[in-house]
């Protein structure tokens, strides 16, 4: 199989319960060099991400740490890569998260008064 990076530069917006902000997704994924169709991918990350906010929501409400669950769901999606495309393709993926940290892709919008 032949592993590539691909950027989604698709912003997908859905207001968490419990975090009182936008959260902007938008996603680097691992992906097959197969065609895939970019508007049912676009649908099935936001319904993803809707699945995962009202997880989250449910979490906090029961009183789980919100840096506990960051951790979890980080260990959790990085097992999940490295079970779908091995520990190497997912080892690059990881490699160019710091700095797309440091750009400021994974913070929330804060309104700035």
């Amino acid at each position: 199989m032949v592993v590539a990076s691909a950027v989604n530069h698709d912003n997908v917006g859905v207001a968490g319960r419990s975090w009182g902000a936008a959260i902007r997704v938008e996603a680097m994924t691992i992906q097959t060099r197969s065609a895939v169709d970019p508007r049912r991918d676009h649908e099935h990350k936001r319904t993803a991400v809707g699945y995962i906010s009202e997880a989250w929501a449910e979490a906090r409400h029961d009183g789980i740490d919100g840096d506990c669950l960051a951790q979890t769901c980080l260990f959790a999606a990085l097992a999940e890569l490295v079970s779908t495309y091995g520990e190497d393709a997912t080892a690059r993926f990881a490699e160019g998260l710091a700095a797309r940290i440091r750009n400021g892709e994974f913070s929330l919008d804060v309104a700035k008064q």
